[in-house]
């Protein structure tokens, strides 16, 4: 069994009541590929209206395999106040906070009345969801609970059902203690408590496990012995699964016509000069902003690649329903246009701007791109570093953040970067560009080597029989 807050499918409702469903990616949905239809069961959280209406025209909110691709799949329909506190409120506003450094200390967070009663709804999101896994799963069975706003579930689900095998999957960054502790002190216990309630506790590199590790002995007094945690004699066992790319599904995706045009299109729009390209969400811990601020640094201080170099920053809005993040969505907007300002001429944009969510751009841009811009304050992994390698006709240089949990792979063919540094960040931006052609492609081809290491479906397939599963239903 697998829970995840976000399923493989979501539904658009339609004004006549119809439901259109669309199939989603990511790294979860394609390692589940790995098993054949029918072998397990996906239990998910309905996210919108659409999403609702579905879940309540089948029993238990169990989904039409045919929008599914075959998998069994239960969709929850937690009350709207429970769901938007659990997901706006604690999970995105605080953990993923936490995380991945970015408060603003002086002034927040501040745990008041109004941060206690969202913890409330999260506890009773988490509880929907173990009470759900409870009810379905099988004697024995294997459980792969996914990432921060599933903290509690394991803990929950060995109360209930202690016959399961279950396993959690982070694919976050972990804070270390002396920052984790920025979390009430019996906030941050239930964390980690929920968490061991696992048989299993896997991260996406040993930087973040041995964080966790760390967080455990000093906020429980657990014993860390190796990648063994036990508290209150009770064991839970720690990986690693560092999730790659896609090599067969990036090279053939994007090759097909509907990229080969939006290629053309981009070409025809920068013209004849070399590219930086970077792909993101208008995520706060992506950086966006400080990385358009380093290209300007390099315009400033290198005048030889003003005309010669375009920046195409794809940064697709996120998470609007949070103030901040349409505040930063704004910023990047603002800072692009005031580079266009002062450095563009009639026949060169310096910055060339998308914000509409295009996945078939995007892989047009990874083919194009000279030198690819991954420099997240903090990131879990982060696959664009590994995916732009994979698919780039001329070889690319990357430039990525040391902070990207991708970097304990690709370090070495990388040029590293302090995403605070900005000078530093242009620093290595002029090196990507100056790159001897042949230096280029022997990195190229060691990245894609390394981002390719552990596909979707090995790594789905790993944690599965780390956990003491046999995946015997594999396809």
């Amino acid at each position: 069994m697998v829970a995840s807050n976000r399923g493989p499918v979501s539904y658009a409702l339609g004004a006549d009541g119809s439901l259109t469903a669309k199939r989603g990616g990511g790294g979860l949905v394609s390692g589940l590929s790995a098993l054949e239809p029918g072998t397990g069961t996906w239990v998910c959280a309905a996210l919108g209206a659409g999403d609702r209406a579905a879940a309540g025209r089948r029993p238990g909110g169990r989904l039409d395999p045919a929008d599914t691709g075959g998998q069994v799949v239960r969709m929850l329909d937690i009350p709207p106040d429970t769901f938007d506190a659990a997901y706006n409120g604690i999970a995105n506003s605080v953990l993923w906070f936490v995380h991945h450094l970015l408060y603003q200390t002086p002034f927040e967070p501040v745990f008041d009345a109004g941060f206690e009663g969202q913890w409330e709804h999260y506890e009773a999101y988490n509880a929907a969801f173990a009470d759900a896994l409870a009810a379905e799963a099988a004697p024995g069975a294997a459980v792969l609970v996914q990432d921060y706003h599933l903290s509690l579930v394991p803990g929950l689900l060995r109360e209930r059902r202690p016959d399961l095998r279950v396993g959690h999957f982070s694919h976050t960054p972990w804070a270390p203690p002396e920052l984790f502790r920025v979390l009430p002190d019996a906030v941050a216990r239930r964390v980690l408590l929920g968490i061991l309630g696992a048989d299993r506790a896997a991260f996406l590199t040993e930087r973040w496990a041995r964080a966790f590790a760390d967080c455990c002995a000093d906020l429980l007094g657990a014993e860390v012995n190796g990648w063994e945690v036990t508290h209150e004699g009770r064991t839970t066992r720690l990986g690693v699964h560092g999730l790659g790319s896609d090599a067969a599904f990036l090279r053939d995706r994007a090759f097909r016509p509907d990229v080969d045009e939006r290629l053309a299109a981009l070409r025809e729009q920068v013209g004849d000069v070399r590219t930086i390209v970077r792909v993101d969400r208008t995520e706060l811990s992506k950086n966006i902003v400080r990385g358009l601020l380093a290209f300007r640094r390099l315009l400033t201080d290198r005048p030889r690649w003003r005309g010669q170099v375009t920046h195409i920053a794809f940064a697709y809005p996120s998470r609007q329903d949070l103030a901040v993040y349409r505040e930063y969505t704004a910023e990047v907007s603002r800072v692009a246009e005031e580079i266009n300002a002062a450095f563009g001429t009639e026949g060169w944009t310096p910055v060339v701007l998308h914000v509409k969510d295009d996945f078939a751009r995007s892989l047009a841009a990874y083919r194009m791109a000279d030198v690819a811009l991954v420099n997240p304050i903090r990131d879990g992994m982060n696959l664009v570093a590994k995916e732009v390698p994979v698919v780039s006709e001329r070889g690319c240089a990357l430039v990525l953040s040391r902070e990207a949990g991708a970097a304990a792979e690709l370090g070495e063919d990388a040029l590293l970067v302090n995403p605070y540094d900005i000078a530093g960040t242009a620093q290595a931006l002029h090196l990507a560009l100056s790159m001897d052609v042949d230096e280029r492609d022997r990195r190229t081809k060691r990245l894609s080597a390394a981002a390719t290491a552990l596909p979707p479906k090995t790594w789905f397939l790993e944690q599965l029989t780390a956990l003491g599963a046999s995946p015997a239903g594999a396809a």
